[in-house]
């Protein structure tokens, strides 16, 4: 039996001028016993934060691999690299993070983990991150933070790093040999990080037997195609998704005669011929991007690939392939996968999400002109502009979906994300097993006047508790705090017991396609059912939910 070192190093006594609110850390502190070696973490209010832990290692391309075992203590202090990125752009004021070093070597974890000698096993929540399968990272956002989290939900707090873009998805299967398994090596990270918290999590006070993975936007596409595939099957017990339905992109994948056509191109853009592989290592992951995103262009123009967003023209985003062996069938087809029937689902989207995002890249002009200063007749101008003959069904629609908002805010109100979450509930709860839950985030943050309302990403904070480390987006205030308990009690209760419900909340009923059932969190958070449906069947007709 391993040694369990996490009670001694807790329980050690701690230097008679240590504050409740310093960092505890030392010789003898938060150290734990993995199956690959000793890590030394360190304490804050009383939780034990590790960062950096290596779960997997991997050759350029190849399936991840176990970690060589370790002697010592291996520091696990800072965070550790992050995967080579594409970058999306669009940073804001709203979107705060830090540098973040980049290397190929960035198969690693976080964990934070409440600090208590009672010997509960406690439930384990994995945070996948954003960024859709290009960029992004465990500590992108300040938000991403598990400490408060795990501190006022009692749970144990994963966060992931794992390989994207070309990095991750570079389908080289059809060459053989070294890169018959190289399908979705950014999957398969994770599959690996789930693996190691099976293995070792328990160390670390959480409960094998009870994890939940979570993520937002590409992170809960990320989910979805988890719940798709057999080798992650029996890792995970329940799942979250945040702003992360959409087709192509995790609800539906890539065909694998798409990927390969980009891989045949990206290796013609490079100069590489087919039995000269060997030679990919010989360029920078930049190089290797500059030339699949060349590829993934080529590749949609050639087989008139309409982009995930419909901005006209054609586009191809990154995303898993469906392989039809790793990956065997769409996540979120015709029907839901079978392995995943009794995987309990929470699924929601926020109101404005990317709709009110150009107004967080212009700032100085958007504070001075918005929807608090347009007269009615540039209101009316302005959606008249964006719904043309369907303006009146559309206004009429909203104000009967959300009577207490501006007519305004028709302008920003989302279908992108809300229909395919609703279409993914739908065939969840048809499949008759674990239930589904389905959420709005509808909170205006107060910043800039509310200008950016609810946009994309900006429940993460509400969820993860941590109101005060991104004020500049939330304000600060008592009512986003007093919404950010509720939130993050729904999502530990959530992942403790696949149901959350709790202190503060109305009822929330699992979703049916009969009740509609959605709860709005706002500063008064409320169920209602079918309330914006006929407004989505208007946005988004094309979409059967």
């Amino acid at each position: 039996m391993r040694k369990h070192l996490l009670t001694l190093a807790i329980t050690l006594a701690l230097p008679a001028f240590a504050h409740a609110d310093a960092i505890q850390a030392g010789n003898g502190i938060a150290v734990v016993q993995t199956q690959s070696g000793t890590v030394q973490g360190y304490i804050h209010r009383d939780i034990l934060t590790y960062k950096g832990i290596p779960y997997a290692t991997a050759a350029r391309f190849m399936p991840p691999q176990k970690v060589a075992n370790w002697q010592g203590e291996k520091l696990a202090l800072t965070y550790g690299d992050v995967c080579p990125q594409v970058p999306m752009g669009g940073r804001s004021f709203f979107f705060a993070g830090p540098e973040m070093p980049e290397s190929e070597q960035c198969l690693n974890l976080n964990i934070w983990a409440p600090k208590k000698n009672d010997g509960d096993k406690r439930a384990v929540m994995v945070w996948i991150h954003g960024g859709g399968f290009q960029s992004g990272a465990s500590n992108d956002l300040h938000s991403y933070d598990g400490e408060n989290l795990a501190r006022t939900g009692d749970v144990v707090v994963v966060s992931v790093n794992h390989r994207l873009n070309a990095m991750g998805y570079l389908d080289l299967s059809a060459y053989g040999g070294p890169y018959k398994d190289s399908t979705n090596v950014g999957m398969q990270d994770l599959v690996a990080a789930l693996e190691w918290v099976k293995a070792n999590i328990d160390q670390f006070g959480g409960d094998p037997n009870n994890v939940t993975i979570f993520g937002e936007s590409g992170g809960g596409a990320k989910v979805l195609t988890l719940m798709a595939m057999p080798s992650a099957k029996g890792l995970f017990h329940k799942a979250v998704v945040q702003s992360g339905a959409v087709e192509k992109i995790g609800m539906t994948l890539t065909p694998q005669k798409t990927s390969q056509r980009v891989t045949e191109l990206t290796l013609k853009n490079l100069g590489v011929d087919k039995n000269s592989l060997a030679k990919l290592n010989g360029f920078t992951p930049n190089q290797i991007n500059d030339a699949a995103n060349k590829a993934l262009k080529q590749t949609a123009e050639e087989q008139k690939i309409t982009p995930v967003r419909g901005t006209g023209g054609y586009g191809l985003s990154w995303a898993p392939s469906l392989d039809g062996r790793l990956i065997p069938q769409e996540p979120v087809g015709e029907k839901y996968p079978d392995i995943a029937k009794d995987i309990p689902l929470l699924i929601g989207s926020n109101f404005a999400e990317w709709e009110s995002f150009p107004l967080q890249l212009d700032l100085a002009n958007a504070q001075k002109s918005n929807r608090f200063t347009w007269s009615e007749a540039e209101v009316n101008k302005r959606l008249q502009s964006k719904y043309g003959k369907q303006t009146e069904a559309v206004v009429n629609a909203f104000q009967a979906a959300y009577p207490n908002r501006l007519k305004a805010d028709a302008l920003y109100v989302d279908s992108f994300l809300r229909a395919p979450a609703l279409k993914t509930a739908r065939i969840k709860a048809e499949q008759r097993g674990a239930p589904v839950y389905n959420y709005l985030f509808a909170w205006d943050t107060p910043v800039f006047n509310g200008v950016p309302m609810s946009y994309h990403t900006s429940e993460i904070a509400f969820v993860f508790n941590n109101i005060q480390k991104m004020a500049q987006a939330t304000g600060g205030g008592q009512a986003a705090q007093a919404l950010a308990d509720k939130m993050s009690r729904a999502w530990t209760n959530f992942a403790k017991t696949g149901n959350p419900n709790g202190e503060g909340l109305p009822q929330w009923d699992a979703y049916t396609p009969e009740n509609g059932k959605t709860m709005i969190f706002d500063n008064q958070p409320e169920v209602k059912a079918h309330h914006d449906q006929k407004l989505q069947r208007l946005l988004a007709p094309n979409l059967n939910f």
